[in-house]
């Protein structure tokens, strides 16, 4: 009987490809992690600009500005998942300062911000000026 020659992969074939693999998945999953980091930062932007511009509307038919978050159309206090917990510490007639920060346990779609050092905190105030804490790279806003 003659066999014919039998094809197959080596152990050594399959050693590389899981190296290959492996090697990818090691770049791959931080910068994916990275990349959800900074759209999930968004949520806390938008939040902070709508509630800006529901600030104007307020000051415009009250003359004043409120720390009232259910006026501006927060009355949970949170942005739309949730992810980040809204703040108006300064409101009078002059002035408001809103700040945005992440919801301890994360919101509604798991996503816990916590973790994100580099931008724990994002206000926004009467003049307009944006600001992220801490910040290092100028990469917040």
């Amino acid at each position: 009987m003659n066999m014919g020659r039998i094809r197959g992969f080596t152990l050594i074939e399959l050693m590389v490809v899981l190296l290959i693999v492996g090697i990818l998945s090691a770049v791959a999953v931080p910068t994916y992690r990275q990349y959800v980091i900074r759209a999930q930062r968004t949520e806390a932007k938008t939040a902070l600009l709508r509630l800006a511009a529901n600030q104007e509307r307020h000051y415009l038919q009250n003359n004043t500005y409120t720390n009232d978050l259910a006026l501006l159309g927060f009355a949970t206090g949170v942005s739309e998942n949730g992810v980040y917990t809204l703040n108006v510490p300064i409101a009078d007639t002059t002035t408001y300062q809103a700040i945005a920060v992440p919801t301890p346990g994360g919101g509604l779609n798991d996503i816990d911000m916590s973790q994100d050092e580099a931008c724990a905190r994002f206000t926004i105030d009467a003049a307009g000026q944006r600001s992220a804490f801490p910040d290092p790279d100028g990469i917040c806003w």
